[in-house]
């Protein structure tokens, strides 16, 4: 299809047509990449327009960046985007929702809906906070748990829990970021916490880590590891763990042989769908891989995206 500046412009808004970019704001969180990775890369530590959009498929992924980006920074000189075209929550497979509208509170992470028999969701993470968000995530059905995988994600997760009239879930590692939290996790032992929902706590990235997997279909990683398009394989963010990637190591040698899913869905880095027994074995290689790492100081630039 091609599409005209007319059509560019009804795409992009009230200012006639124009062209997309990214402003200094930019903190390299890697979101833009996820959503629109041939039109946007990383260039000199920040993302950046490699290519304009052609065609409206690539203008919708240019709106779906535009409003995921936690820091507002992809923009467009012809005008203002268009609040009608956001595109959130975003379908990614029959029970799960991208939320978009990543939060800077929670360093840009993803959030997620998952959908329950029933008619009910669950809220994995949280985006930013509005009234409007709240009513448009619930809409496809109430929300009846918002579930924490770690404390550098916990910022709106009070807020959203009281606005859904939700539980709110937490692992006791981790406490002190949901002091007020319904359901404090505890232990390492995986734990069913709803029909089909597992969590599994994940020590390492910091000391109250857990993935939640569901159906033995969908894996919420949170930052314990996510897919690099770099490496083309599942990693551990090895130079940002805040607790110990030594008990990361053993927290993957004592789970990866009771996890079982084909979604890889985490907080941070890029999303990957693979037959179970190929996700399997590349989890039972990153377990053998993160044995062999050492504790290194925090560094942001050496993420692998």
């Amino acid at each position: 299809m091609h599409t005209t500046e007319d059509d560019r412009s009804a795409l992009s808004g009230d200012g006639g047509a124009g062209d997309w970019y990214v402003d200094d704001r930019c903190t390299n969180c890697d979101v833009a990449r996820q959503l629109a990775p041939e039109l946007i890369g990383e260039v000199g530590g920040r993302s950046e327009v490699v290519r304009q959009p052609r065609g409206a498929a690539e203008e919708r992924r240019m709106h779906a960046v535009a409003f995921a980006c936690p820091t507002r920074s992809v923009r467009w000189t012809g005008g203002r985007v268009a609040a009608e075209l956001d595109p959130f929550p975003l379908r990614l497979d029959e029970a799960v929702d991208l939320c978009g509208h990543n939060s800077p509170h929670t360093a840009g992470a993803n959030a997620y809906l998952l959908r329950r028999p029933g008619g009910t969701q669950m809220m994995i993470d949280t985006p930013r906070f509005s009234e409007g968000l709240a009513a448009r995530y619930e809409a496809a059905g109430a929300v009846t748990d918002v579930l924490l995988t770690h404390r550098d994600h916990a910022a709106h997760g009070r807020r959203y829990a009281d606005r859904f009239g939700a539980r709110l879930w937490i692992h006791e590692g981790d406490l002190e970021a949901a002091p007020d939290a319904d359901e404090v996790l505890r232990g390492t032992d995986p734990m069913e916490i709803a029909e089909g929902v597992v969590v599994h706590p994940l020590p390492g990235h910091t000391r109250g880590s857990v993935l939640y997997v569901a159906d033995e279909r969908y894996c919420f990683s949170g930052d314990s590891f996510y897919w690099s398009r770099t490496t083309g394989d599942i990693e551990v963010a090895e130079s940002v763990t805040w607790y110990s990637i030594t008990e990361l190591a053993a927290s993957l040698d004592r789970a990866v042989a009771g996890l079982r899913f084909a979604w890889l869905l985490p907080g941070h880095g890029d999303r990957r769908r693979l037959p179970e027994e190929e996700m399997a074995r590349r989890m039972r290689e990153l377990a053998d891989r993160t044995r062999s790492l050492r504790p290194q100081p925090v560094d942001f630039t050496a993420l692998r995206w």
